[in-house]
């Protein structure tokens, strides 16, 4: 653990066609370019040795370092505090908030000393292709390579591997380090110094030459673009400051030419620390973007979840034309279906978790609950005038008239387990909420459907439901059919309509849930043990149903604890306001990082809260804000 800083113990800065996550030590240790899922330029955070980093810091001996976030912005500041000075690094990359996928990703790290005087050490060691090519450097233009411009008093360094270029423009001088670069800059009070890596293709043209000065003009063009974006939130709730950070987050995640969002920036941080649950989130799940539709309205940012559900039903006709399974769980962020999963037996993986995997072959998996996560989203996308044309319409009904006849089969279930199909009961209620919402739109809009059969199919599910997943020994809905184990999935239940949130059953559910599966509030997905997904080892508790957890005990009317539950949920993320796929034993973040599922599921509990405490404060209906 001593060559690998916590998983939480990191920022997110983006340009919403990729990211980087730097440590509070102000290191690059992750930064896949030219998107979210294309090989990592720097890769020191899955192999501490061989993996390449960028720092640009103060000698750690004798620091102190804090980290946050400009006030409502993606920028990350880290500040170093010694006896000598006190220094800061701004890091961030302006947004590509564009239709059009660039291959240029610039990430900008401007260092100042605002007490005393403070050296700042630079090391940037790239390692292209998860570390898997070998580069060439050159320093200065001496092998005669385009240099951007640079003066005496500053440094270009080329580094030229196969198929990518980047460069690193410094306003200050670098030296050699065999095929890598270091360097050393003081400052006194008020002092700044830039250094901007930039990744681009081999053929297009060096970068503009940067200055201190110009990195600075950036920095508060990208502060101008956060600010006034997250001013366009609606939310007046009790927890801005959360809600806020998550919305920020989630648009990060976003890949902003298509509008899909990635499930986490990274790819192989573990469940738990040296064993195997190491996955490659950098992909779009239907599930996940479904939920941020009702996460993204809720705070009034309809673009974002237009542009969704947009992209949803791209997917949608071309599965309904594709003559076989209409959906697949997960998409590249451009709609590519292929995601082969490959392993990395080169890279050692975070803390010696292996193996590192790209790609993912969950993508193969039969998951039916996608077809209610992609009608839930249209259906929500309803209520800004998202309405989808004849021809997507046509794509919809198709679909629904496949499911019609498809949905009775077992399935790999909502958590992608590995341990063979069975009758899983969300997969069940998600295919009723494909059916219901399908009616609805189909009445809304007087649309051309097949209503007899749909409802034929949404009742019989109803009453298999409740007869076949009730367990009389819990009393409650349970994972799947002919078992007696719990499953945190079925807390959507009353957001989804399947029951009521204050019926006995649903009630009774809920108590059963809080037996099995909730600890001091944290919530587990299943117990592995009851319930054999196919996998060695364990895995901490699940954030995502925490949150849902909460937004379950507030629908029931359990307000003292569901406020309870979700102000101690605060105390696990991390010192940015950041959340990692699961929290281990210790309160420590587990899984990559950071991840969208929690950040949307904080925004639906906060928004959900909020209203029940207003209600319950100020009578039925109302809304102080």
């Amino acid at each position: 653990m001593d060559r690998y800083p916590p998983i939480a113990d990191h920022g997110l800065v983006g340009d919403l066609q990729t990211a980087a996550l730097i440590s509070a030590h102000g290191v690059v240790d992750w930064f896949p370019a030219p998107r979210f899922d294309s090989p990592s330029v720097f890769t020191a955070l899955l192999d501490h040795d061989d993996g390449g980093h960028f720092g640009f810091a103060p000698d750690p001996r004798g620091s102190t370092c804090k980290q946050l976030y400009y006030p409502d912005t993606a920028v990350l500041v880290t500040r170093f505090l010694s006896p000598d000075g006190v220094g800061e690094v701004f890091d961030f990359m302006p947004p590509n908030d564009t239709d059009t996928p660039s291959d240029r990703h610039t990430l900008f790290r401007l260092v100042r000393a605002v007490r005393g005087t403070v050296s700042f050490e630079l090391e940037c060691r790239p390692r292209f292709d998860y570390a898997r090519a070998r580069h060439h450097l050159s320093l200065n233009g001496e092998t005669g390579g385009a240099t951007g411009g640079a003066t005496d008093d500053e440094t270009v360094a080329v580094f030229r591997a196969p198929g990518v270029t980047a460069y690193l423009q410094c306003s200050f001088p670098l030296e050699r380090d065999q095929d890598d670069v270091r360097g050393r800059v003081t400052l006194g009070v008020g002092e700044s110094a830039a250094a901007v890596f930039t990744v681009c293709a081999p053929d297009s043209p060096p970068p503009a030459r940067v200055t201190a000065s110009s990195a600075t003009e950036q920095l508060w063009a990208t502060v101008d673009f956060w600010q006034y974006w997250i001013r366009t939130s609606r939310y007046r709730g009790r927890w801005p400051d959360m809600v806020h950070r998550s919305a920020i987050t989630l648009k990060l995640l976003t890949y902003a030419p298509t509008g899909a969002p990635v499930a986490a920036a990274t790819t192989g941080l573990p469940e738990q620390v040296g064993g195997q649950r190491n996955w490659d989130y950098r992909y779009t799940w239907i599930r996940d973007g479904s939920l941020s539709v009702r996460a993204l309205l809720d705070l009034g940012f309809v673009d974002e979840a237009a542009r969704f559900t947009r992209w949803l039903g791209d997917r949608m006709r071309a599965g309904a034309e594709s003559g076989g399974e209409p959906l697949q769980i997960m998409y590249r962020v451009d709609g590519d279906p292929r995601l082969p999963e490959e392993l990395l037996p080169h890279l050692e993986g975070y803390c010696g978790s292996y193996p590192v995997r790209v790609g993912n072959a969950a993508t193969g998996q039969l998951q039916l609950d996608i077809y209610g996560d992609a009608l839930y989203a249209l259906a929500e996308g309803r209520e800004v005038g998202v309405q989808v044309d004849y021809h997507g319409w046509k794509g919809i009904a198709s679909t629904l008239d496949w499911l019609a006849d498809h949905w009775d089969r077992p399935d790999e279930g909502v958590w992608e387990t590995r341990g063979g199909r069975k009758d899983f009961t969300f997969s069940r209620v998600m295919c009723w909420v494909a059916f219901d919402r399908g009616l609805k739109l189909a009445a809304e809009y007087s649309r051309p459907a097949d209503t007899a059969r749909w409802t034929a199919a949404r009742d019989t599910i109803l009453d298999q439901v409740m007869q076949r997943a009730w367990s009389e020994k819990e009393q409650a809905l349970v994972q799947h059919y002919g078992d007696d184990v719990l499953d945190a999935s079925l807390l959507l239940i009353p957001r989804l309509g399947f029951l009521a949130p204050r019926s006995p059953s649903w009630l009774s559910t809920l108590d059963a849930i809080e037996r099995a599966l909730v600890s001091d509030s944290l919530v587990h997905r299943y117990d592995p043990a009851a319930s054999p997904d196919g996998l060695q080892g364990a895995e901490g508790t699940f954030s995502l149903c925490t949150y849902l957890y909460v937004d379950a005990l507030a629908q029931a009317g359990r307000l003292r604890q569901a406020r309870y539950a979700f102000e101690k949920m605060h105390t696990y993320a991390n010192h940015v306001g950041l959340y990692a796929e699961e929290i281990g034993p210790g309160g420590e973040q587990l899984g990559n990082f950071p991840q969208a599922f929690t950040h949307l599921a904080l925004i639906m509990a906060a928004t959900t809260l909020d209203k029940a405490l207003d209600e319950a404060w100020y009578g039925p209906g109302a809304n102080r804000r």
